[in-house]
């Protein structure tokens, strides 16, 4: 019997994750990606790896990478959103904190996705088990640029608002794995800037968290994926109203 989409969303991030386990600590050539962005082997190889695990199962769907961009059928009505190493700053600084995202899309909407941690050998996925919770009271920020809402909204600015500070506990950390954690109840929420448009970034996070049934909007509490509204997704409703207050 053929992986169900969600099976196969694991099954191609676990092979990224293979990769970038192997990977880490190497030597690896950059390939300047320009604005100080850049890409490393493990990049490259991930993808390719996950890649071929999509293409194998799903001949007729397309993949957009953040490395290769899209192939496969033109035309294709399904596409594999495909973030081989969401951290890559943070890997080749010898830093775990990344994640390997894979998400499905169909119809306008992400059908199934899979997020894995490489160093904590776990795989989060859209079929669970997700338990969101408030109850650490931990909130991430990623504070990456772009910011396309500054300076009317700066996800920055809760670091030095004292209602947040008598209320959440901050941590900041530039890879999407965070959203994985607002799923799981790791963390009570995470806010980030941008443009998050079927963002191969964003998307496989945001599937769980969705999933999980946990708030998911802009920064300005509009739904998510519309434009460069940014992200905040909170383990409830109450935390989602309070933090959507908080921000400037």
């Amino acid at each position: 019997m053929p992986p169900t989409d969600a099976e196969l969303a694991v099954t191609a991030a676990e092979a990224g994750a293979a990769v970038v386990r192997a990977r880490f600590g190497a030597d690896l050539d950059r390939v300047d990606k320009g604005g100080g962005d850049f890409a490393t082997t493990a990049d490259l190889e991930a993808e390719a790896a996950i890649a071929a695990v999509l293409r194998a199962a799903r001949p007729h769907d397309a993949i957009a990478g953040e490395e290769g961009g899209r192939t496969g059928p033109a035309g294709a009505e399904r596409t594999w959103l495909v973030d081989p190493l969401c951290g890559t700053l943070n890997f080749a600084a010898g830093t775990m904190a990344v994640a390997v995202n894979v998400a499905l899309r169909a119809g306008g909407r992400t059908v199934a996705a899979a997020v894995a941690d490489p160093f904590a050998a776990r795989v989060y996925c859209t079929e669970g088990p997700l338990a969101p919770s408030a109850r650490t009271t931990l909130v991430d920020l990623n504070l990456d640029p772009p910011y396309p809402n500054a300076p009317a909204i700066r996800v920055a600015a809760l670091l030095t608002n004292p209602a947040f500070e008598a209320r959440f506990r901050p941590r900041v950390l530039s890879t999407t794995l965070a959203l994985a954690w607002v799923a799981t109840g790791d963390r009570a929420a995470y806010l980030t800037d941008g443009d998050l448009r079927d963002s191969v970034h964003f998307a496989a996070g945001i599937a769980l968290c969705e999933a999980a049934g946990c708030v998911v909007t802009d920064l300005r509490g509009a739904p998510v994926l519309t434009g460069d509204g940014g992200l905040l997704a909170a383990a409830d409703a109450a935390t989602h109203a309070e933090l959507l207050a908080m921000l400037p």
